[in-house]
């Protein structure tokens, strides 16, 4: 697939620092508040700036695109993205050529004062109307070294997990954007060598390291979304932290799965990186054996290459990298999760967020989540004030980061900040 806005020879009148992940090439999708009080509205990403697609549209640049000037100063990215994909394809090529230095049918630059504005001068927000999420269990990395902890270590998934992706329905108003504080939660555990449960704050919180798809089009109960036309019903990506109270949903999962330990909060990235920005990074996902059933047989590269990490900052600490790992490491891929989700008829509506599910590589050093890399508690792991860490403290703050590079181009995710509270 050819898109003009992907192509690496391009470059922006808009300075864009090197190793940015926001180059021309990605025009990420956002909404933002200018800090002296103005209304939310759309707004897209490039190089350390940020552009009001407001002023853009109200001077008539998007006009031969039939996008209605009034979805651009809606507070969220829904009625956008329910135009559909050819309408905003065709609005990220607008941007581009707008931006592109050697674009001269229209001088944008002109107006850069009008509608350009330093990212540290806004606030970004939450940039959908999330009406439901539904979180995957998808990198075999993670199941084996869960199952293995869990369960058995010699077999360790249980005989589903090669078959169908598996997953479960979230909290939906719990998602939050990058920036916004979580709360440790409260609920029951089961002390080790106890009889009965007790209740209290939880000890064992961790981030899962995971990316979301944010669906585009609607479909009707009863429906179902062939495997093959599956991408034409992804907008795009964020990242993702399905934070985690593993005392919590340890003692609550069985018989029907996570509920407590994970509805508390879930911190997304302010961007919505659209799938076309991704095709330069698409690849081949591992191997799946055994043959899985037709619905979910897909064809060419399904997975994306795109480098991933998580930091912890302490309180009053300096950051430190604690997880290195990459998106192509999923077993299932999109296209499959969401043939899955709906292959029973399970309607969905733009808006709705898919995650990934805990993205896990094969060594150590790319476990998604601290109960991986501290395998259950039992490795410490050092940061750079001389303080460990088996789970998180209070006052850590997780820092998810996440891009695709190639041919000189880094198209990335921006940040998914989140600082851990005490429980109240």
């Amino acid at each position: 697939m050819t898109i003009r806005a992907n192509d690496p020879s391009l470059r922006s009148w808009v300075d864009v620092p090197s190793g940015s992940d926001f180059p021309i090439q990605n025009l990420p999708f956002g909404i933002a508040r200018r800090k002296s009080g103005d209304a939310p509205g759309v707004v897209v990403a490039i190089g350390e700036q940020i552009a009001d697609l407001r002023v853009l549209a109200e001077h008539g640049f998007f006009d031969d695109l039939d996008i209605p000037r009034a979805v651009f100063s809606q507070p969220v990215l829904n009625d956008l993205i329910a135009l559909g994909k050819a309408k905003t394809s065709a609005l990220r090529n607008r941007i581009s050529q707008l931006l592109d230095s050697d674009f001269d049918e229209w001088d944008a630059s002109e107006l850069a004062h009008f509608f350009l504005f330093p990212q540290t001068e806004v606030e970004m927000l939450m940039p959908l109307r999330v009406g439901d999420y539904t979180d995957f269990y998808s990198s075999i990395e993670h199941a084996s070294n869960v199952g293995a902890m869990f369960r058995d270590p010699q077999n360790p998934l249980l005989p589903n997990w090669r078959h169908l992706p598996v997953g479960y329905h979230g909290r939906a108003s719990s998602i939050v954007v990058s920036g916004t504080p979580i709360r440790r939660p409260k609920g029951q555990t089961l002390p080790v060598g106890a009889d009965v449960p007790v209740f209290g704050p939880s000890a064992r919180m961790d981030f899962e390291l995971e990316m979301a798809f944010v669906v585009g089009k609607n479909t009707q109960l009863g429906e179902s979304v062939p495997v093959a036309d599956a991408e034409d019903y992804i907008f795009g990506l964020m990242l993702f932290n399905d934070w985690s109270a593993r005392d919590i949903q340890q003692w609550e999962y069985v018989p029907l799965g996570p509920f407590l330990g994970k509805n508390f909060g879930s911190t997304v990235s302010p961007w919505v990186v659209m799938l076309e920005a991704l095709e330069p990074f698409r690849v081949a996902g591992p191997k799946q054996e055994p043959e899985v059933l037709p619905y979910l047989q897909t064809e060419g590269p399904g997975n994306f290459d795109l480098h991933l990490e998580v930091w912890i900052r302490p309180e009053k600490g300096e950051a430190a990298r604690v997880c290195l790992s990459n998106f192509k490491y999923m077993y299932w891929n999109m296209a499959q999760q969401l043939a899955h989700h709906t292959v029973n008829g399970c309607n969905i509506q733009v808006g709705d967020m898919c995650a990934s599910g805990t993205i896990s590589g094969p060594d150590a050093g790319s476990y998604g989540s601290m109960l991986e890399l501290s395998w259950k508690g039992t490795r410490p792991i050092a940061l750079p004030d001389g303080s460990t860490r088996t789970f998180l403290n209070d006052g850590d703050e997780v820092i998810l980061r996440g891009w695709g590079e190639r041919n000189g181009v880094r198209v990335g995710f921006g940040e998914a900040r989140g600082a851990l509270l005490s429980a109240i």
